[in-house]
């Protein structure tokens, strides 16, 4: 009986140590498995968790849209909840900007040292920074959990094209590495410079600004793309709000999305000889005409100093930087 239960030890043990050949145990792997475990099994941040809707007596700016979308401003988020959560559910957020002709040195230098200032402190961040001139990439030195990457872009004839050809640029690189790196992706001009923490109440599946100048204004007054033959077209009384395509972002599968149907657009439009008034921005204003974005900026994360602050502009996170043209012109 002894000898028949040593056997069956054996064939126990020797089971075990094969299985262990082919799969080998790592206490590492075992707590990150709990770990996901823990955390799938924990409850989702509710909106009401961390964002308060209830108007401001000395606020004029809608705090929610009529599809429950929230509209960012200062003083209506909670920035310990959302510290709290995303330090237990940690994300890798990505940040692309392009520059390029005058725009290297003019803007970026001050653009990438404010982002690394201001945005998403604390946080995983990926600065992926189109160009076309590796040799003008100014020097920053990043702070902790902060990478950048540097890609090279065609420098095109004109702004315009600049602008529209973005969007497919944004859409092959998501494609390619970036959705494979990070979970959140903003895309931004170069010509702004960040002011205060621009943080985690900004993250959402597709993310809009609101236009600095337009915000106040319905739909019947903005400068959506009228030329009926236009993919970017948008009809008088139609539309929700004005966006800013200076800021635009989500996960990483939403911008992907955004950037690949605005391309598309853009293109039908270059065949048919069709260019949009405000090119990339009005392809980006009709497709959140269509697809609704889940979560809005308020004026104070793009906001313009030369217009006169109202009641409703607590704190400036991003500013558009001042432009020069007749430096620009003279060394594009």
């Amino acid at each position: 009986m002894r000898y028949k239960v040593l056997i069956l030890l054996l064939l126990v043990l020797m089971s075990l140590y094969a299985q262990y050949r082919e799969y080998p145990f790592s206490l590492k792997k075992l707590q990150m498995t709990y770990q996901c475990w823990s955390l799938k099994n924990q409850p989702e941040l509710q909106l009401s968790d961390w964002f308060n809707a209830t108007m401001d007596s000395t606020r004029m700016g809608l705090r929610a849209t009529n599809w429950s979308a929230p509209i960012v401003w200062t003083g209506t988020y909670n920035e310990l909840v959302l510290a709290n959560y995303y330090e237990k559910h940690p994300v890798a957020v990505g940040l692309i900007v392009f520059a390029v002709g005058s725009y290297i040195w003019y803007y970026l230098g001050r653009f990438l040292e404010s982002a690394n200032m201001f945005f998403m402190v604390n946080q995983k961040v990926i600065i992926y920074v189109m160009l076309d001139d590796f040799s003008s990439m100014p020097w920053i030195d990043l702070s902790r959990h902060r990478t950048l990457k540097i890609f090279r872009v065609k420098q095109e004839r004109r702004w315009q094209d600049i602008s529209m050809m973005r969007m497919k640029i944004i859409s092959e690189h998501i494609t390619d590495h970036i959705q494979y790196e990070v979970d959140y992706i903003f895309c931004m001009d170069v010509d702004q410079i960040f002011k205060a923490k621009y943080g985690l109440e900004t993250l959402g599946d597709s993310v809009a600004q609101l236009h600095t100048y337009w915000y106040k204004e319905s739909p019947n007054k903005v400068p959506y793309e009228r030329n009926e033959a236009s993919e970017a077209y948008i009809a008088v009384g139609e539309g929700d709000f004005y966006y800013h395509a200076a800021v635009f972002g989500g996960t990483t599968t939403q911008v992907l999305k955004i950037t690949q149907d605005c391309a598309r657009a853009i293109m039908k439009d270059k065949k048919n000889n069709i260019e949009a008034v405000w090119h990339d921005e009005s392809h980006l204003n009709k497709y959140f005409f269509l697809h609704r974005p889940t979560k809005l900026l308020s004026p104070e994360y793009c906001w313009d100093l030369g217009q006169n602050k109202t009641p409703d502009i607590k704190s400036v996170k991003l500013i558009w930087n001042y432009k020069n043209y007749n430096l620009l012109r003279r060394h594009l």
